[in-house]
């Protein structure tokens, strides 16, 4: 096992904070393995790789000999997360969540070890805890402390209503650290109130108070916003691995290094080689990039699928099969998101929106050699390439 020290230095990479890290580093010190817990929502039945900077967080306490607790709120995704939100989420039935929960056991064993993940529903002991009980874990948080939560607050100073049981969520997350005793919780940025309720609880029921590793929201495609499917900026993991491979190669140099950081399992020495490489220009980023890809599809669909698409990525944009006198187009990205038919009208690959339109409906349009079905499909700033039918092309790139 590494010293304590250079555990920490490994936990450290791509978190944006640790609470308290003094007390993490001491819990370090002690020689045992420590119970790591992060909770899971099953809100949605397909993981998309912002999803699993969570589970690579976990993998690499897992590798450091400490025992993850992959915990599935089933019982909280009943109630439904409000963090974040400006109403009252929808819960889900039962049935949904008996799904969705099936479908995240499928997933995450591709980034974590099965021989050695504790696999937790929290309706374990929700289920059977009595009112008495429920009473004595709100008693703990009084309604002013539920308030400084910002989504709560600017709810309640617009006006918007906030049911009794969305204050009942962040306490239930937190009373799961009480009974699993967890040492260190990991979570997003959007989970810090959640998170600070399991120490107080934790506090309250004569434990010692678990560290907190919160990590960052990964940005998606565009750079800016948080990957997410809603907004299409997204990169799923049961992907096809060659569209896996043509998203990562059409990530900005910026961003590719952060997913680098969070997705890789490249150690930091290395890593630090490679941004200071990148940065003196003795590697290519382009290689860089294509070293990514290759390892994230490997990661879910093997190696030798993972080289496949290396393959027909070359074949469709280094191959004579495009044209060699594309007409480039510079485009000021004013806004964070440019809708893709108005890229292409303003690309002269079609005389309006409504063709645009059309065209992606008939499934005549692809970007970056990845044929685009949703007509609302939008592309933050970067080189694209956009193909209309076999013959019209245009690249696209930042002014």
């Amino acid at each position: 096992m590494k010293s304590p020290k250079e555990q920490l230095e490994i936990i450290r990479r791509g978190a944006v904070e640790i609470i308290v890290e003094e007390e993490l580093l001491k819990k370090l010190e002690k020689g045992r393995p420590l119970r790591v817990k992060a909770g899971f929502d099953p809100t949605a039945p397909d993981i998309h790789i912002g999803h699993t900077v969570l589970l690579e967080k976990m993998r690499q306490f897992q590798e450091l000999g400490h025992e993850i607790i992959f915990l599935i709120g089933d019982f909280t995704g009943m109630i439904g997360d409000p963090s974040g939100k400006s109403e009252t989420r929808k819960p889900l039935t039962k049935e949904e969540v008996a799904e969705n929960a099936r479908t995240y056991r499928e997933q995450i064993f591709k980034v974590l070890d099965p021989e050695k993940t504790v696999i937790e529903f929290n309706s374990r002991w929700m289920g059977r805890l009595g009112a008495k009980e429920l009473i004595r874990i709100a008693s703990q948080y009084t309604v002013a402390r539920m308030l400084e939560r910002e989504d709560f607050r600017e709810r309640y100073q617009s006006q918007c209503p906030i049911s009794i049981h969305e204050f009942l969520y962040p306490l239930i997350q937190g009373y799961d650290s009480v009974e699993l005793k967890a040492d260190v919780e990991l979570g997003g940025t959007d989970q810090k109130f959640n998170l600070i309720v399991g120490r107080e609880l934790q506090k309250a029921y004569g434990q010692e108070p678990q560290s907190l590793v919160l990590m960052p929201l990964l940005e998606g495609l565009d750079g800016v916003k948080k990957m997410s499917k809603s907004l299409g900026n997204y990169i799923g993991i049961t992907e096809p691995a060659n569209e896996m491979f043509g998203k990562l190669m059409s990530v900005t140099d910026e961003l590719m290094l952060r997913y680098y950081e969070l997705l890789s399992h490249m150690p930091n020495e290395e890593l630090k080689r490679l941004k200071a490489g990148i940065k003196d220009g003795s590697i290519h980023p382009m290689k860089a990039k294509e070293d990514l890809a290759l390892e994230i599809v490997a990661r879910y669909w093997g190696e030798e699928e993972a080289l496949k698409a290396k393959e027909n990525f070359e074949h469709v944009f280094r191959s004579r099969e495009l044209p060699e006198d594309m007409p480039v187009f510079k485009i000021s990205w004013d806004a964070e998101l440019i809708s893709l038919p108005v890229i292409m009208k303003y690309a002269g690959l079609v005389a309006g929106t409504s063709q645009a339109v059309d065209l992606i409906k008939q499934g005549g349009v692809k970007v970056n050699g990845e044929r685009v079905a949703d007509t609302r499909h939008k592309l933050g700033k970067g080189s694209y390439i956009i193909q209309v039918g076999r013959r019209k092309f245009a690249r696209v790139e930042p002014a």
